[in-house]
């Protein structure tokens, strides 16, 4: 078995490379790391063509080895070199190069009574995947990430969704076309926005619709909030002026949960 151990070694430094968005973008591959985010991934149907190993963190007979197609390819190195690619320290010695998938309009199923979560400009990797999270748990149709200054592939988001970026449908699209979409298909739209605003409990979120939020700084355009048929606000009683979004938007989407029985 021919197990890599030079951090020089041509194979390791590509790897480096797919910790930036640009080369991503460029490869149209992407690194997971852990167990429970690839096993999500395949599960996802995510084409996973290679698998990095440590011998040292990993089991030759562990489970995920069964879940693997068969013409994955299976590359060994040493912890070293290991602990030099991971991003994390808990990747429990596996990592993953996936490639990744189209996020357009044609790949989106709408359901009878869609609820849709439309993200603008958030550039936090981490908010990114905390609200992956929050929408894998409330069951929603899926994200419409309008002009994304974050990527969902970058290790932060995947770590911080649990794996859930792969599993919650995704569009990746400009502002303007989201709202032709959502406009064309008859789906109600809702902002957060502190102007002009109603409590976000007193919107009727049981017809098809969809919730805009954006970043914390500068928030939503002013297409969104031309394009609303109402702005929420979140009611808050303490001395903060702002809820962090991933926050914010579990909040919202949770009342549409709620009026929609959880159905």
């Amino acid at each position: 078995m021919n197990i890599i151990t030079s951090r020089q070694n041509p194979k390791i430094k590509d790897l480096l490379k797919l910790q930036k968005s640009s080369e991503r973008k460029k490869q149209g591959l992407f690194l997971i790391e852990g167990i429970r985010e690839i096993s999500r991934a395949i599960a996802s149907g995510y084409e996973i063509p290679e698998l990095i190993i440590c011998q040292e963190l990993i089991s030759n007979d562990h489970e995920i080895f069964h879940k693997i197609g068969s013409q994955t390819k299976i590359s060994h190195v040493s912890k070293d070199v290991f602990n030099k690619i991971a991003y994390r320290e808990d990747s429990g010695g596996i990592l993953g190069i996936s490639k990744v998938k189209s996020h357009s309009f044609s790949q989106l199923t709408i359901s009878s009574n869609p609820l849709f979560l439309v993200i603008e400009g958030v550039e936090k990797p981490g908010n990114i995947g905390a609200i992956f999270r929050s929408a894998d748990a409330a069951g929603i149709d899926g994200i419409i990430l309008c002009d994304p200054l974050a990527d969902i592939y970058n290790p932060n988001a995947i770590r911080a969704s649990l794996g859930t970026v792969f599993s919650v449908p995704t569009v990746i699209t400009s502002t303007n076309e989201a709202i032709n979409y959502l406009n064309n298909n008859k789906i109600q739209i809702f902002s957060t926005y502190l102007e002009a605003s109603i409590p976000y409990h007193e919107a009727d979120f049981r017809k098809p619709s969809a919730i805009i939020a954006g970043t914390e700084a500068t928030g939503i355009t002013q297409e969104w909030i031309n394009a609303s048929k109402a702005n929420l606000i979140i009611p808050m009683r303490g001395i903060a002026d702002s809820l962090n979004v991933s926050v914010s938007t579990a909040i919202v989407l949770f009342e549409a949960c709620r009026q929609r029985d959880f159905k």
